[in-house]
């Protein structure tokens, strides 16, 4: 599935563009010829009104398509890019750039130049169009779109303010097609499915809603006043009460009918939601309580009824894109997760320092150090898969990662590693390697063979809580030390998982001053 915004508001621009040329060919003889007459100015219906007019629509139509297909992909998306290096020679005599910083400058200088040439066309054609279209006001002798300096009571063209226009609406509208491609880039790469599905409803709805008064416009019909209280007043709220209860309230309550007491007050709530504010602005144009009752009515009896009868009938798509995408963002996190913790350093790092304790001592810290890491890696096989496991068996993961890491930087006096888990009330269950993460980034950041480390952690749960802290001491970054430059992505995963496993019932806090690191969570499990 991919968001279809772009697409949705190209159908709209070439639907509106078609509509005002309709228009302006059913609405051309309009009473202008009456001011050529009397400004004794020759009139010809195609030079002074459909001519200017049409051209500019397909101008700007012409302008808005090579932005969209040419401009926006090349410069925000190329198809292809070069890597290399960038070096920029500075001296008394010139300015050389060589490498991406020369491939750079060059495309935003060719980003500049389409900006350029875009305000010059379009702002040409704007005062061509003004002469053409209101020739009656121009028509003395020693007019001239760029007058001299001086006062003259004639009327003239502000040749400059057009050039101004142009460039300000060129400006502004690439901005916002940059940040419209981007959010669909971003979008179509994710697995947020669900969004996705909801973003195109709204942007359909928006294309029909201001379809309407494009269409009122371009045929210049009257009560134009009467469409616009109606789109507010009936089109808006509907709307946004159909979406809510289709795509946020019913689906939560998927198993339940609407006429049970927990939906029907969240059906209710929604109704008045979406209303008061429509409502209220319209009783008070009226000048009384009856539109905001009848707006009242219209959602409880009309759009209520059929957004369900909606969801009933798409229930089974719908719930299946809520439930994939959340097994695919699992999916996807659990690997990550696999990814972080199996760290090939630290196993490494681990082995090393076990077959040196062998050597040296060919006694029970070997024996006790590779029984902790077999049963690490027992547990990643065999129980990271399940949604939930006993607290019990989290605690016993991070135990035994957290003696094979003393063990490690047992040999580094300057490197305390200080840990209180208590287990006394940990009866909860929780989604398995959701700790560890943390604590890996503390030894993984935390500590330095080099200068004095420290890391503390503590553990403990109550009746309704997991309670967690973990601190460590903060090293700057060496150049070159791969493992290091990978920071928070372990700490984002975590973040991720809280949220889809947890919503609301989490509390996180991180503070960092330069000196040392602090991660304090809390988590209330299902019960």
């Amino acid at each position: 599935m991919k968001l279809r915004w772009k697409e949705h508001e190209i159908i709209f621009v070439s639907m509106v563009t078609a509509l005002l040329i309709a228009g302006y060919i059913k609405t051309s003889n309009d009473g202008t010829e009456k001011l050529y007459q009397q400004a004794h100015v020759p009139f010809n219906i195609f030079v002074n009104i459909l001519i200017p007019r049409i051209a500019k629509c397909l101008l700007i139509y012409g302008v808005y398509l090579f932005v969209n297909f040419f401009t926006i992909p090349r410069f925000f998306f190329p198809k292809k890019f070069e890597a290399g290096t960038s070096r920029i020679s500075v001296s008394l005599s010139k300015i050389s750039l060589q490498g991406i910083a020369s491939k750079v400058l060059k495309k935003y200088t060719w980003l500049i130049i389409q900006i350029a040439a875009i305000t010059l066309v379009l702002g040409t054609a704007f005062t061509v169009f003004i002469y053409y279209e209101h020739e009656w006001l121009f028509h003395y002798p020693g007019f001239s779109f760029f007058p001299k300096h001086g006062h003259t009571n004639d009327q003239l063209i502000d040749v400059y303010g057009q050039y101004f226009l142009a460039l300000f609406i060129t400006v502004m509208y690439i901005l916002y097609a940059a940040c419209r491609d981007l959010v669909i880039h971003h979008l179509n790469r994710s697995s947020r499915r669900y969004l996705v599905l909801i973003l195109n409803q709204v942007s359909w709805f928006l294309l029909v809603l201001l379809a309407i008064p494009a269409f009122y416009y371009a045929f210049e019909f009257s009560r134009r006043e009467e469409l616009a209280t109606t789109i507010l007043a009936v089109a808006i709220p509907g709307f946004l009460l159909f979406m809510i209860n289709t795509y946020w309230l019913f689906p939560s309550k998927a198993g339940k009918t609407i006429f049970t007491y927990p939906v029907l007050v969240r059906v209710l709530l929604a109704v008045f939601v979406t209303t008061i504010p429509f409502g209220i602005g319209l009783s008070n144009y009226a000048g009384h309580s009856s539109p905001f009752l009848l707006l009242l009515a219209f959602q409880l009896l009309f759009v209520t009824p059929i957004s369900w009868i909606y969801f009933t009938q798409k229930r089974d798509s719908i719930l299946e894109i809520r439930g994939l995408e959340t097994a695919l963002v699992k999916s996807k996190t659990d690997l990550q997760f696999l990814r972080s913790q199996i760290n090939p350093h630290f196993l490494f790092n681990t082995l090393n320092t076990l077959y040196g304790t062998a050597l040296q001592e060919k006694a029970d810290n070997t024996a006790s150090g590779i029984q902790k890491l077999g049963d690490m890696m027992r547990f990643m096989l065999h129980e990271n898969n399940l949604d939930f496991i006993q607290m019990s068996r989290e605690i016993d993961y991070l135990r035994n990662y957290i003696s094979l890491q003393k063990l490690r930087t047992q040999s580094s006096p300057d490197i305390i590693i200080e840990d209180d888990i208590n287990d006394l009330h940990c009866h909860h269950k929780i989604a398995p390697m959701l700790l560890i993460p943390l604590v890996e980034n503390a030894f993984k950041h935390g500590i330095s063979l080099q200068e004095k480390s420290w890391i503390k952690i503590k553990l403990g749960c109550d009746e309704k809580n997991i309670r967690f802290e973990i601190s460590n001491s903060m090293h700057a970054k060496k150049n070159g030390n791969v493992e290091k430059e990978k920071s928070g992505i372990g700490f984002k995963n975590v973040l991720e998982r809280l949220k889809f496993v947890y919503g609301g019932r989490f509390q996180i806090s991180v503070n960092g001053d330069g000196k040392e690191f602090f991660v304090k969570l809390a988590i209330q499990p299902e019960i």
